[in-house]
């Protein structure tokens, strides 16, 4: 598998590929008003947040969220796109560590007059970012619009609505029967949607029986046809049962994943309803890609810490230690130089400064 191993080497890819496509680097304040998060927390990963008390008496918090920053600092057009990336630290509960962590974050937004190129255009460039970190990857894409138009239909109370929601993220088709009976309607079509899954030119034929002349299936389709003639629809699986809070999402919605990694390394989707909670009248869709499963990948992935250690005694000659580990270096090894081995130190060679050179001691590659 071709894993970038070190972070910052990613984020530096990253940024290049998204200025690539004229995005704009944004900046912003460590910390918002902490009211912020809390009319949207569930729009957050996690709902863990680290506040502090202002010099002016606010209740502040460090960032757990860039979006949010985002859209309360942009201007709201309607006539235009902005497009922007970042690369800022975020403050929450790491997946990997399950207590607070400063996490470097990745990410795209595309704000204003979205459209069908500026969607195809995001799930581009999250192919792109996920080809960057691993050739080993795939990106599960759904459609919030389709399955409100298949779940709507069915007429059922707001509550019944609510669980099918859950019941679709979970791929629970008992449960979908169990709430349709309760509800007196014919759950099949549903069933039929969630259990819909594999790449667009299998998948597509079958949402055109399920939804007949439905727009965001023509939309869905238009799309995938301009990933497909990008050459970036192979890695692509269309899965309904990545799902979003419809308070905030809407249309399409993607995770990426990549082998090793059982979780989600980048999310994204559209949250037309997140700008119109918070008074905006334009679109948007953007994703994050999380630095710290990244860099908990590179480090399993990586077997050993240095290629080799070179060992050496007092009054060694200081010239000929720097020879050999320039030597070594040269051709690509990741060599320490040391007078004696450090405590659980991963190496593949063990070698040793004598009079007559450096000799190999252990070899375990």
């Amino acid at each position: 598998m071709d894993v970038l191993k070190y972070e910052e080497k990613a984020i530096f890819s990253l940024r290049a590929l998204y200025q690539t496509y004229g995005y704009a680097q944004y900046k912003m304040s460590k910390f918002e008003e902490y009211d912020l998060y809390v009319r949207n927390k569930n729009f957050l990963v996690s709902d863990h947040i680290i506040t502090f008390t202002d010099t002016d008496g606010k209740l502040m918090a460090l960032k757990p969220d860039v979006t949010l920053s985002i859209i309360k600092n942009s201007k709201d057009i309607t006539d235009s796109v902005q497009k922007v990336y970042y690369n800022e630290n975020v403050y929450r509960v790491s997946k990997g560590t399950h207590s607070f962590k400063e996490i470097m974050q990745v990410g795209l937004e595309c704000l204003g007059a979205v459209d069908s190129y500026c969607i195809f255009e995001v799930l581009k460039l999250a192919c792109e970012s996920l080809a960057l970190i691993s050739s080993d990857f795939v990106l599960d894409l759904s459609n919030l619009d389709i399955i409100a138009e298949v779940i709507d239909s069915l007429g059922v109370s707001d509550q019944a609505r609510k669980n099918l929601l859950t019941c679709v993220g979970e791929k629970n088709l008992h449960s979908i029967s169990a709430i349709c009976a309760e509800e007196g309607v014919d759950g099949s079509r549903l069933r039929r949607l969630v259990s819909t899954y594999g790449v667009p030119a299998e998948v597509l034929p079958v949402l055109h029986e399920i939804v007949p002349e439905s727009p965001a299936v023509a939309q869905l389709e238009t799309v995938l046809q301009a990933l497909a003639h990008s050459g970036a629809d192979a890695n692509v699986r269309i899965d309904f049962s990545v799902v979003g809070d419809m308070n905030y999402y809407n249309g399409f919605v993607f995770k990426g994943f990549i082998s090793g990694v059982a979780s989600g390394v980048l999310s994204g989707g559209q949250y037309d309803n997140l700008m119109d909670k918070m008074g905006r009248k334009s679109r948007a869709i953007g994703f994050a890609v999380y630095l710290d499963l990244l860099e908990q990948l590179c480090e399993t992935d990586r077997e050993y810490d240095v290629d080799a250690v070179i060992l050496y005694d007092d009054g060694a000659d200081l010239a000929a230690l720097f020879d050999a580990h320039k030597l070594l270096t040269s051709s690509g090894m990741r060599v320490t130089v040391q007078k004696s081995l450090p405590e659980k130190l991963r190496y593949k060679q063990l070698l040793k400064l004598q009079e007559r050179g450096v000799e190999i001691i252990e070899n375990h590659a």
